[in-house]
């Protein structure tokens, strides 16, 4: 082969490998995601979960529900440990709760300062603009009560005309801990008015209730396989796990749940809807959220995609693990 035909070669495998990368770049889905993390453990997962995603582009991540300088915090030195310091961080609505909550000892003397990446401090307005700047449609995950969302529609509704909404809220056809009786959501009970307004907005809406997120967990080997992982994602979700399970009076009754198992990982399959919906059961309903919290089914309320029921949760829990630990 000469050299002119050597260029040549290399030059059209270049161009191929260009143009292949730039396909995938160009089927990312452009991803918000709104928070209250540092409460309950799952949404540490769910952001790193979020992370691994090749699927998603994590445009903007906000902490929702107060405590918005801890909530930010916890999204900075995350991401910094994750090597992804070039997610801008938008600070959430101040709802006078405090700055600390049960990951406070991970972030120990954590400056916000200290992020080399974007700090916003109007988090609400930087939903928006991220949305309205977008050439694609925005996807919002949403794991958390809704004050944010709620105000970012207030101030600008075309924001539903650009955005879908992917979120963790309700009990549709079976309660906490698997009771016939429906339950009123914490997502959806600590802000009812909030919820009820994103829920009812003119956006296409994909909702996983407790009927699904609610059972999964990591377990036995997979639970084991999880802890014991040198992945940096991987550790400092089981970091913030170890330090969580101390401070969460709901877990105190079983203080040997660490060892075997994780808690309910709610927030991680509003993530996985956010890019695929192969391993669940999916119907169109409509849903009202009512004056006590609850979703119900009712036949003039907004119509959305719910996730009632798995198809195949074991390979859900698969793909959870694999992409956490960076292992097939």
């Amino acid at each position: 082969m000469t050299n002119k035909m050597k260029y040549l070669s290399g030059f059209i495998a270049l161009c191929v490998i260009l143009t292949f990368a730039n396909i995938v770049f160009a089927q990312k889905i452009p991803v918000i995601y709104d928070s209250d993390i540092g409460d309950d453990i799952d949404d540490t997962w769910a952001i790193s979960f979020v992370l691994r995603c090749p699927e998603l582009d994590l445009k903007l991540v906000v902490g929702d529900q107060g405590k918005n300088i801890y909530r930010a915090k916890l999204f900075a030195k995350i991401l910094e440990n994750a090597g992804r310091s070039d997610v801008p961080i938008g600070i959430g609505k101040d709802l006078d709760n405090g700055q600390s909550g049960n990951q406070s000892e991970w972030l120990g003397d954590y400056d916000l300062k200290s992020y080399s990446g974007k700090v916003y401090d109007d988090g609400v307005q930087a939903i928006i603009d991220t949305i309205m700047k977008s050439e694609k449609q925005v996807t919002l995950i949403c794991v958390g009560p809704v004050p944010n969302i709620a105000e970012a529609l207030k101030r600008k509704p075309e924001i539903a005309q650009k955005a879908r909404f992917v979120g963790m809220y309700g009990s549709v056809y079976v309660g906490y801990d698997r009771t016939d009786k429906l339950s009123a959501e914490y997502n959806v009970y600590a802000d009812i008015k909030s919820c009820q307004s994103v829920l009812s907005a003119d956006w296409d809406i994909t909702i996983t209730p407790v009927d699904t997120c609610g059972i999964v967990k990591l377990v036995g080997e997979k639970y084991k396989k999880m802890a014991n992982s040198n992945d940096p994602v991987a550790k400092a979700v089981m970091e913030n796990y170890k330090i969580w399970i101390e401070h969460a009076g709901w877990m105190k009754h079983d203080r040997d749940a660490i060892k075997h198992s994780t808690s309910p990982l709610f927030d991680t399959v509003a993530v996985y809807l956010s890019f695929a919906e192969d391993l669940l059961i999916m119907e169109n309903l409509n849903i009202k959220v009512d004056d006590g919290g609850y979703t119900r089914i009712d036949k003039s309320a907004k119509n959305m995609n719910v996730a009632v029921k798995w198809k195949d949760m074991s390979k859900f829990e698969d793909l959870l693990l694999s992409r956490l630990t960076s292992e097939k």
